[in-house]
């Protein structure tokens, strides 16, 4: 028995990238897996790849700025499962561009996927970890947010939000119910810049992002998190490529 055996995790943002990372990754250590994501044809060919291994995982089909799709993830893994450990917000989007071009239906956009769909995150299982006396919020943050550089103001101001929410929601939280984690990757082998809107902005961040590290590394890192006893809190992780300034 591990930390991750038998724990139920439903995770965002899972069709591809850091997320089927993750499932496969918490998957293979014992973890039933609900994977949520909007591209339904990758969860399938995941939830088959890990039924193939040997383990537990259910697909839904899950748009993070609906709040009501949120909810059904989390209902799901209570009708499947009987209970929900671990919620990873894993979904997110990035778009680069200097605050001038004043592309606000980007601002939007990232603002919704990255922000306001870990709200509805927490308010969904929330509740839920308060019944069951145990639960745990992981988000996926980002260096971008720790080192601010022109272009993605937007962008790392989401993420930044988001770390300051669950810091927050930490010192609200103290009772022993409820642990958070922010999990900090930098440059990571995905497909997150591929719909950046500028085609010369997009061929040279996408150069860029093929220096990094691979998916895999940021799941072992979540899983490092979640193993822990209840009695531990791991509360920032930041994992990175060692060549990354």
């Amino acid at each position: 028995m591990t930390g991750i055996d038998g724990k139920v995790v439903a995770i965002t943002g899972a069709s591809s990238g850091i997320g089927a990372a993750i499932a496969l990754e918490l998957a293979a250590r014992g973890a039933a897996v609900v994977i949520g994501a909007r591209r339904t044809d990758r969860l399938d060919a995941l939830v088959e790849r890990i039924h193939a291994a040997g383990g537990r995982a259910k697909a839904v089909t899950v748009d993070v700025t609906q709040r009501s799709d949120l909810e059904r993830l989390v209902t799901t893994a209570l009708d499947r499962f009987e209970r929900l450990d671990v919620l990873v917000s894993n979904a997110g989007i990035a778009r680069t561009a200097p605050i001038a071009e004043l592309d606000v239906d980007s601002w939007d956009a990232m603002i919704d996927a990255n922000l306001r769909s870990v709200l509805y995150g927490i308010a969904a299982a929330l509740p839920v970890f308060r019944r069951q006396g145990r639960g745990h919020l992981v988000t996926t943050v980002s260096t971008s947010g720790l080192k601010i550089v022109p272009m993605q103001a937007v962008y790392a101001g989401t993420k930044n939000a988001v770390r300051t929410l669950l810091e927050a929601l930490r010192q609200e939280s103290t009772d022993g119910v409820l642990r958070t984690t922010s999990v900090s990757p930098g440059l990571v082998r995905t497909e997150l810049v591929d719909y950046v809107t500028d085609p010369e902005i997009r061929k040279l961040a996408q150069e860029r992002m093929a220096t990094g590290i691979a998916p895999e590394a940021v799941a072992r890192a979540v899983a490092f998190a979640i193993e822990q006893p209840d009695d531990v809190e791991i509360g920032d992780i930041v994992i990175r490529p060692t060549t990354q300034n």
